[in-house]
């Protein structure tokens, strides 16, 4: 598949599987359906322009659905500085399990937390979940700490001139040791000198590695908290060593699938709850509801499926979120641009490169008749009580399904095959009665 492909392909094909579709949403949303709309929307409009700092709001209901490149990045910047942002600062050093970390609290592969950090500093590197565009966490690894050629003070002064960065994101500093390596001088240094200079900033030492320490004829993890003569007394010297620098502690064993333990994310529960006692109620909820992966986690067999769901889901929860906002159709345009931001993500992970406009293009292609079902949802919010809840459940339960139909659609794209019609708008209706399910008690 050539990059030229890449690039062209999902235009040319959104547009060969939206004609139909549009046609069919020509014929259901008549005259009389637009005017009935056009009505409710005329008189809301005065009401609405006097509540809201929204441009233009008189607009037809279809413009909502036709956002440009513009309008996507601006609603994106916005929608960026009302997210339950966490940064992490992962601090340990090699193979200490910081990725593990990453991986645990995301649920991607290894290859692909590997492939997602980037150099931030000299010192440091950053990987932001599920995009740069729209992250829910971000983890910043420290690089060449306990290398002896390496200055300590140089990574300090890094560490701290990050921090030093206005932000409206939660952060935390996550100490990372093996639970067998006491050699935590340089460490604790570094550790020591940001609690100084930024008290507020909580710290939660999570150890690792757990297994190096078992009896010999262990062959699995015990059930959580491990109680090994071993593990108690390290873990108990670790606690004494940190004391003064860590508001809490955590036992952790995250492994590889091939590494043989059950289960592999051995400690995820604790360290999920550890980080919840620390971080603002938002940012608890958004990391809870992550980690929520009894849908998302099956395996399909299909390790693309399985990927793009890890990516879906906090695209879903932002759904959710930006949702809940109490007025109708002010949240249209804002869904629309997250959605196309999820398609491009998606489509980078089938091979697709996308622009924002090819984005929206297959958005338009695959949302079919679900337009009409989400103008009707977005006029419930007119019921007082009980409008937004229904609106951020359904808005969640779309993202979703949107999701699982962009991924058929691109799966059909890599396979060499014109995009199915038929089986994408199966898939979505299928995947949207489920995720309705799944998502109807999801707090915003």
């Amino acid at each position: 598949m050539t990059e030229q492909r890449d690039a062209d392909s999902p235009s040319t094909d959104s547009q060969q599987l939206s004609e139909p579709t549009d046609k069919t949403i020509t014929q259901s949303v008549d005259n009389s359906w637009t005017n009935q709309i056009a009505g409710v929307w005329n008189k809301a409009t005065t009401r609405l322009t006097q509540i809201l700092p929204v441009e233009q709001l008189a607009q037809t209901v279809v413009e909502w659905f036709s956002v440009s490149e513009t309008q996507v990045a601006e609603i994106l910047e916005k929608i960026r500085a009302e997210l339950p942002t966490t940064e992490a600062l992962v601090i340990g050093k090699p193979q200490a399990g910081k990725s593990s970390i990453v991986r645990g609290l995301t649920g991607v592969s290894a290859e692909i937390v590997g492939q997602g950090f980037r150099p931030h500093t000299q010192h440091t590197q950053r990987y932001a979940y599920p995009s740069n565009d729209l992250p829910l966490l971000i983890f910043t690894d420290t690089v060449g700490l306990g290398d002896v050629k390496q200055d300590t003070q140089t990574i300090i002064q890094e560490l701290i001139g990050d921090l030093q960065q206005e932000t409206r994101s939660a952060r935390i500093l996550l100490l990372t040791v093996k639970i067998n390596d006491f050699a935590t001088d340089t460490l604790r240094q570094i550790a020591q000198q940001l609690r100084q200079k930024y008290p507020d900033i909580p710290c939660l030492l999570v150890v690792t590695c757990l297994h190096e320490v078992y009896p010999n004829d262990t062959v699995d993890h015990p059930i959580y908290p491990p109680d090994y003569q071993e593990v108690n007394r390290a873990f108990t010297a670790m606690q004494q060593a940190f004391a003064k620098i860590t508001d809490r502690s955590v036992l952790i064993d995250f492994t590889l699938e091939e590494d043989g333990y059950t289960p592999v994310f051995y400690g995820l529960e604790a360290l999920r709850d550890s980080l919840a006692e620390l971080l603002p109620q938002a940012e608890a909820q958004a990391i809870y509801q992550l980690l929520d992966r009894e849908e998302s986690g099956k395996q399909l067999g299909n390790l693309y499926r399985d990927a793009a769901r890890r990516y879906i889901l906090p695209f879903a929860i932002m759904s959710a979120t930006l949702a809940a906002v109490p007025l109708p159709f002010t949240t249209m345009p804002v869904l629309t641009a997250l959605q196309v931001s999820m398609v491009g993500l998606l489509g980078k992970l089938y091979g697709q490169t996308l622009t924002p406009s090819q984005a929206g293009g297959v958005v338009s292609a695959i949302a079919g008749g679900f337009l009409a079902q989400a103008i009707a949802r977005e006029l419930i919010k007119f019921i007082p009580g009980i409008g937004s809840a229904i609106a951020a459940s359904w808005a969640a339960a779309y993202t979703w399904a949107l999701g699982e139909a962009a991924c058929v659609y691109f799966g059909d794209l890599m396979g060499g095959k014109k995009p199915d019609r038929e089986k994408i708008q199966l898939v979505m209706q299928e995947a949207f009665q489920a995720a309705q399910e799944r998502f109807k008690g999801i707090k915003p």
